[in-house]
């Protein structure tokens, strides 16, 4: 049985979070056990990985005050713990987790990165300084590293990480939890309240500069001109009408009437189900999950060109560049004038890219070759004679 222990910031509801969730739960039971640490006491999606018999821990980190002496009771849990390898998850699991691993028992860590890029105007300068610091010791303290795109991998070989380790390994789908819906056009639209022959643009994201709301907002103001009878679905983390900024916008554009913000929820896969088109509208990504989920859900997408997300939807859906509400607006106009058969054939399309590319089982099983590799390496390292347990 070979033992993981996963580290991650935070076990919020977004993208690298819900992909630990999915890859322990298609993981070979009978080969591996997993555990998990969460860096902060965010734990949305702890009674997940619970329910699949995962063993979950918070080191209780605050975000805005670091604390080095967790890292050392981190290195404790490790010892205490006897992980065959470490799998990390974002910078700061990255950072805290290798150091935790080499103050331990000299442990292989994997790290994942998910990001595109960084950008130091939108409020990112420390983990900016821990992505530079990561690009420091990835020779060193970096067994392996997993980037989940392809603009990941790129942008993370330009800054020195050490390319001979980095790996692409896209985010994986549940193609029996994600799927079409029939049931959920006529459910969604009863829940909001709205005829059953409404056309519904949806956006699932947290609020956060990169997604880039506003965007969204302008974009859906231009549509609403030329088609005042479409709605919007707007979900997430913060999306709700306590959101002041995002209500200004909304109130600013004349869209209260025909925008529904739904917070975080459970049903993603079944709001996907039951829109026309989904869409992102964000700046920076690496490999949006919710873009995967919508075209498993077998609904059309409208992306920005940021991170993987062309290459995701490919011909399956429409791609336009970030920061052009116009170009967004026109592209949803598209699918619109084109019609429901249209539409539908373009799901179908989508639903098979997905099948075909980033389908679960796929993943899962890179992932288990790079831990049985290391963990077989590392228990032949213990075993050899005459070398001590932390050689370098």
């Amino acid at each position: 049985m070979i033992k993981i222990m996963h580290v991650i910031t935070t076990l919020g509801p977004a993208g690298a979070e819900t992909m630990l969730c999915r890859l322990a739960s298609g993981m070979d039971a009978s080969r591996f056990e997993n555990e998990v640490v969460s860096l902060t006491g965010i734990l949305d999606l702890a009674d997940r990985m619970q329910a699949i018999g995962v063993r979950v821990r918070t080191l209780g980190m605050k975000t805005s005050v670091p604390n080095p002496l967790l890292v050392l009771r981190l290195a404790q849990w490790i010892r205490e713990s006897k992980p065959d390898l470490i799998q990390t998850w974002m910078y700061h699991a990255n950072l805290v987790g290798a150091l935790a691993a080499r103050l331990a028992r000299n442990v292989p860590v994997v790290w994942g990165i998910h990001h595109s890029g960084l950008d130091s105007s939108m409020g990112n300068r420390r983990t900016m300084l821990v992505s530079r610091a990561c690009a420091l010791l990835s020779r060193k303290y970096a067994a392996h590293i997993v980037c989940c795109s392809e603009a990941s991998l790129q942008v993370h070989a330009k800054l020195s990480y050490a390319a001979e380790k980095l790996e692409v390994i896209p985010n994986g789908f549940d193609l029996q939890q994600v799927k079409p819906d029939p049931a959920a056009r006529t459910s969604l639209r009863e829940e909001l309240g709205i005829p059953v022959e409404t056309l519904l643009i949806g956006i699932a994201a947290r609020f956060h500069p990169h997604k880039d709301h506003r965007n969204f907002i302008e974009a859906a103001a231009r549509l609403h001109k030329v088609f005042p009878g479409v709605h919007f679905l707007l979900c997430g983390l913060d999306i709700a009408w306590q959101n002041s900024q995002l209500v200004e916008w909304i109130d600013a554009a004349g869209l209260r009437d025909c925008c529904h913000l739904l917070g975080v929820r459970q049903d993603v896969s079944r709001l996907f189900a039951g829109m026309d088109i989904a869409t992102t509208a964000s700046r920076s990504e690496a490999f949006p999950v919710v873009i995967g989920e919508a075209m498993a859900c077998g609904t059309p997408c409208v992306v920005t060109d940021v991170g993987d997300s062309a290459m995701i939807v490919d011909q399956t859906g429409i791609v336009v560049p970030p920061e052009n509400a116009a170009a967004l607006a026109e592209a949803w106009r598209k699918l619109v004038d084109a019609g429901p058969e249209v539409r539908r054939r373009l799901g179908i399309a989508a639903r098979h890219r997905v099948q075909q590319h980033f389908a679960l089982p796929i993943v899962v099983e890179r992932y288990q070759a790079i831990y049985a590799k290391l963990a077989a390496g590392s228990q032949q390292h213990l075993l050899s004679p005459g070398v001590p347990q932390c050689a370098q």
